[in-house]
């Protein structure tokens, strides 16, 4: 079974062995805000964009293409001050009932202390893969970049170049990969203080609204799906090396550096919420 896997594997890499790359950042362009009624905003001739929360809204936008495999980057300020409550969400979703989903989440908190990265990854509706991590910087100071690399192999999240998650392909396990179903880029700004900050305990602060978010400096070197075929195709060549990269052993140090010093919350490791045994992927995860 394995080496029929390893077969597939080969066969669409070699199918879609090229990428196009989204021209760094133009939000005119690449995306549309999908809600907010006004309180997300596309400055600055498209090299900026904003979304803002209120007591009587939030805001979103979503990309113009879906994507099937690439390597995507974007940059972000976060709510600044007191962010309790709030959560800015960045993430990759399909369509339909067993969507696929790699998700950012940043859950805001109580001035000086520290934003929640929350990390998740979907695959044919079933989720659950939660890791939690501080940063181990201030995100609300300056704009930082958040990347994911998504091949046939692995999904890899990345902190301004630093792997700090891998969910490798383990098919061959019996664990469904996400590789099949197109994807579009998502953000939001939104309330969630029934659970976002200390579980619910501490509420929105609507005193301290609008809150803002901002993005800048996208860039997606990616296969773009449209009725039915992706950009990428045979005759092409792989230039940017995502389509088959993997992290190296500094790579691969760098992340067992963020885990061991920042990790707060690992599905892996979480015996008691798996009582039957850990999921599949975490012998070796």
């Amino acid at each position: 079974m394995a080496s029929s896997s390893s077969l597939m594997l080969l066969t669409i890499a070699l199918l879609i062995s090229s990428f196009t790359v989204a021209s760094a950042g133009n939000f005119n362009q690449d995306f549309k805000i999908t809600w907010g009624d006004g309180r997300a905003n596309i400055l600055n001739d498209g090299q900026l964009l904003t979304l803002s929360l209120d007591k009587a809204s939030g805001s979103g936008f979503e990309s113009q293409n879906e994507y099937l495999f690439g390597k995507i980057d974007m940059q972000l300020k976060l709510v600044a001050g007191n962010s309790a409550g709030t959560v800015t969400a960045y993430y990759l979703k399909s369509e339909g009932s067993t969507w696929d989903e790699i998700d950012f989440e940043f859950l805001g908190n109580l001035s000086g202390d520290p934003y929640i990265l929350h990390t998740n990854i979907f695959s044919q509706g079933k989720g659950n893969r939660e890791q939690q991590f501080y940063l181990w910087f201030d995100p609300t100071a300056d704009f930082h970049t958040y990347s994911i690399l998504w091949n046939p192999q692995r999904i890899v999240f990345s902190v301004d170049g630093t792997p700090i998650r891998e969910f490798k392909n383990q098919e061959s396990k019996g664990v469904p990969f996400l590789k099949s179903q197109a994807m579009r880029i998502h953000s939001s700004l939104w309330n969630a203080d029934d659970w976002a900050t200390r579980g619910g305990l501490v509420k929105t602060d609507w005193s301290a609204a609008p809150f803002t978010a901002s993005y800048r400096n996208f860039n997606a070197e990616a296969c773009i799906w449209s009725s039915g075929a992706s950009s990428c195709s045979s005759t092409s060549t792989n230039n940017g090396g995502w389509l088959s990269q993997e992290l190296d052993s500094t790579s691969q140090e760098r992340m067992r550096w963020v885990q061991k010093n920042y990790m707060i919350y690992n599905y892996c490791a979480d015996v008691k919420r798996f009582p039957q045994g850990l999921p599949v992927e975490c012998s070796t995860s």
